[in-house]
């Protein structure tokens, strides 16, 4: 048994400690840009640490994957819940990459500097 697993369990737990309040909270709005690839990292690393035998670790990633995936089905902004909100990501990332295959560098932008201020 390795120790670095304990640790990776440990950061993993304190994750979905940190996690549990937006799942819990209905009126929480997370974009799916955040969460869908969160969900999608937790599960490759739950993956990976279960090839090179830390099964601790792989637990505590899939957890976090869990927690990510129930804020993705459940807090997205949006009418819908549940799985669909998954494929309206998906459906959107490719055709905002569409788009930008046909603009490509003739879109327009804005210099760095020129953009509004929150105001405090």
């Amino acid at each position: 048994m390795m120790w670095q697993d304990f640790v990776f369990l440990a950061g993993s737990v304190l994750s979905i400690t940190f996690l549990a309040p937006t799942v819990r909270d209905p009126s929480a709005r997370v974009p799916l840009g955040s969460s869908v690839p969160s969900m999608t990292i937790g599960t490759i690393y739950g993956f990976t640490y279960a090839t090179l035998g830390m099964t601790f670790s792989a637990l505590g990633s899939i957890g976090v994957a869990t927690m990510w995936s129930l804020i993705a089905f459940y807090r997205a902004p949006g009418a819908q819940t549940g799985p669909k909100n998954i494929v309206r990501f998906l459906h959107d990332l490719f055709q905002q990459s569409r788009q930008f295959r046909s603009t490509g560098a003739r879109a327009e932008s804005r210099p760095a500097g020129d953009h509004d201020q929150p105001a405090d």
